[in-house]
């Protein structure tokens, strides 16, 4: 059963890496890796000097911030009020609704929201301006462009995320419920001194892998909503290295912040990871 997902790891992810040494190269596809001329650290020394590093570096993590404070917390909130519902009918059919979206593509959850937020007949600025008030230009307004990303991410990813927290709810002995109804504790007390110490370790686990994944948010979705008029606010390390790499040709530069982006969440998750094993947890090795 590990076999398929070990051949996609080897294929897709291990084997790639032999690429990263066109990063000290000055990268010519018809020279080949072999051919191409090798620069050292010229291309971290530009990166690292360029004006705009510290642009995606600040936006990236604003954003990633933004996804830790307010989606993290929200799939085990989920899950916990998910647990307490006694209704079958009714918890299995909210579990479904809140997994749809999850298996639409970015592609459909951006074009939804361009329904709704576009300022020539979106279902908002139409309401809006029936009511009075002046029409807001989400869709291109750097002061929106955060706040719609979170709320997207949100949207798509919510139901999934409970799963595993869901699935850790599961195993708890059920005679550690019934021993603290007979000591008078409710419902939120058995929450809170029961169910989330006994998925603490999951939780743990997902907030490491999370960590590690600080400077990789993902290109789809923000390029999708990236435009000239928010650019500012919107390029992160993700949507540049596809301009720079694909767009301008400069292979061995965009190779570059890729592997700066993989040192720093390998980093990362070492530290948080002997962070939580100096708490007590068992962290995710």
């Amino acid at each position: 059963m590990i076999l398929p997902g070990l051949i996609y790891f080897i294929v897709f992810k291990y084997f790639p890496m032999g690429g990263l040494i066109i990063a000290f190269q000055d990268y010519q596809p018809y020279l080949g890796i072999a051919d191409s001329p090798w620069v050292g650290f010229k291309h971290f020394v530009r990166l690292f000097t360029d004006p705009t590093f510290f642009m995606l570096f600040k936006n990236t993590l604003i954003l990633f911030a933004m996804n830790l404070v307010f989606f993290f917390p929200l799939p085990i909130i989920l899950a916990l009020m998910l647990n307490e519902v006694r209704n079958k009918w009714f918890k299995q059919t909210v579990q479904t609704m809140i997994y749809l979206p999850h298996f639409m593509s970015w592609v459909i959850i951006v074009s939804i929201t361009y329904v709704f937020l576009n300022v020539d007949g979106g279902v908002i600025n139409e309401t809006l301006s029936a009511l009075g008030f002046k029409k807001i230009s989400f869709l291109t307004s750097p002061d929106w462009l955060r706040p719609m990303y979170i709320g997207q991410i949100i949207w798509k990813e919510l139901g999934w995320s409970t799963i595993i927290y869901l699935a850790a709810i599961t195993v708890v002995d059920t005679q550690l419920y019934e021993a603290a109804e007979m000591d008078g504790a409710g419902r939120w007390r058995k929450t809170w001194h029961i169910t989330l110490p006994a998925i603490r370790s999951v939780i743990i686990i997902l907030l490491i892998l999370k960590i590690g994944s600080t400077l990789d948010l993902g290109f789809e979705h923000m390029f999708l909503l990236l435009n000239s008029l928010n650019r500012e606010v919107a390029e992160i390390f993700d949507t540049y290295i596809y301009t720079a790499g694909l767009k301008n040709g400069q292979l061995s530069f965009s190779t570059t912040i890729g592997l700066f982006k993989g040192l720093v969440g390998l980093i990362l998750v070492m530290l948080s990871n002997k962070l939580a094993k100096k708490f007590g947890e068992d962290g995710v090795y």
